[in-house]
């Protein structure tokens, strides 16, 4: 089954007028909808058993776990690599976009196979309400701003004391709503991630402006077709929907990423147009990490390369790009952060 046929009974369930409608009302602070990524795989998530159909293997190594973080419980999904190897593992936190799950992620992305290749841990976290609080300003119906982070530095902590991560090889990446929540992470928690991707996910804005406070490596991909939320970022975004979160406003994709250039002290960007893409570098200097952009020409709001179908009103699914593989390249060729920042990131307990 494809996404858009679980999103066209999703939206005869709930009353909405069509597929294309709710997917251009669809943006990294907003939607009523699932997003690329949404199917019927919600069992999987419950079952953490699932097969991913992007991975092309079984799932049985997953599993469904809690944390208990500021009174509340959160989820997640675990994969481990079959056969651990010796010494700490590199981690990658994925957050899924708005109107999805962990499970969904899974199948859009599949980091499942493209990580146990690199011996990484992947952790899917569950956002509450199917939204990530990727901005900084308080809403109605998020009154705390900062409990996302405050989950995502408790599921670190855990992961280094129970599963062996490594606290100086811990990565964030999502997609969409969770691209921004990536980005949000590393902005503000420079120190606990040693690299950052965001796929069609941008900087928030406005009065939920989250700033870049110390140096990452970053990378953002985005598709030069998106109609959803813009390359060149959404400035004054509509009302929202009533009882959802509100739309947020988003920096340009280049201006996302030239934050966390500006913040890392990179040199100037250069451009290197490749085949179905454009890529902009901002090169480290000495002590400085690097920062990439990578527009896909002929993607809409899409994990390009994904086997996922796209719903109508998303744009095309693009393969001039295997997103993951590069991801994941991108982050193990980053250098691991120094102890004394790992040693300092926050530490959390279960609560």
């Amino acid at each position: 089954m494809t996404l858009l046929s679980s999103v066209r009974r999703r939206s005869a369930r709930r009353g909405w007028p069509g597929v294309l409608v709710v997917g251009l009302a669809l943006a990294t602070g907003c939607t009523t909808a699932p997003e690329p990524g949404s199917s019927a795989s919600s069992k999987s998530a419950s079952d953490g058993a699932a097969k991913s159909a992007s991975d092309g293997a079984a799932s049985a190594a997953d599993t469904r776990e809690r944390l208990r973080v500021d009174g509340t419980d959160r989820a997640y999904l675990l994969h481990e690599p079959t056969a651990p190897g010796a010494g700490p593992r590199p981690l990658v936190v994925a957050f899924h976009g708005r109107g999805a799950d962990p499970a969904e992620m899974r199948e859009l992305t599949g980091l499942n196979r493209a990580a146990k290749a690199r011996g990484m841990l992947v952790a899917y976290p569950e956002a509450l309400r199917k939204a990530w609080g990727a901005g900084a300003a308080p809403t109605r119906q998020r009154p705390d701003p900062e409990a996302d982070v405050r989950f995502t530095e408790a599921l670190v902590d855990k992961l280094v004391r129970t599963r062996r991560a490594d606290p100086r090889r811990v990565y964030v990446v999502g997609f969409s709503n969770g691209g921004s929540m990536a980005l949000r992470v590393a902005a503000e928690r420079p120190k606990l991630v040693a690299g950052a991707v965001s796929v069609a996910g941008q900087l928030p804005t406005g009065r939920a402006t989250v700033r870049p406070s110390g140096p990452v490596p970053v990378m953002i991909v985005y598709g030069g077709k998106d109609p959803v939320r813009p390359v060149t970022g959404l400035e004054r975004p509509g009302p929202a929907p009533k009882g959802q979160e509100p739309i947020m406003a988003t920096r340009s994709a280049r201006a996302s990423a030239r934050a966390f250039a500006t913040a890392g002290r990179t040199k100037a960007p250069a451009e290197q147009p490749r085949k179905g893409y454009d890529r902009t570098l901002w090169r480290p200097g000495p002590g400085t990490v690097p920062v990439e952009l990578l527009v896909v020409r002929d993607a809409g709001h899409t994990w390009p390369g994904t086997r996922v179908t796209p719903p109508k009103g998303f744009g095309p699914a693009s393969k001039a790009l295997d997103t993951t593989g590069t991801v994941l390249t991108f982050l193990k060729d980053q250098a691991p952060r120094p102890a004394a920042d790992a040693a300092r990131a926050p530490e959390r307990t279960d609560r």
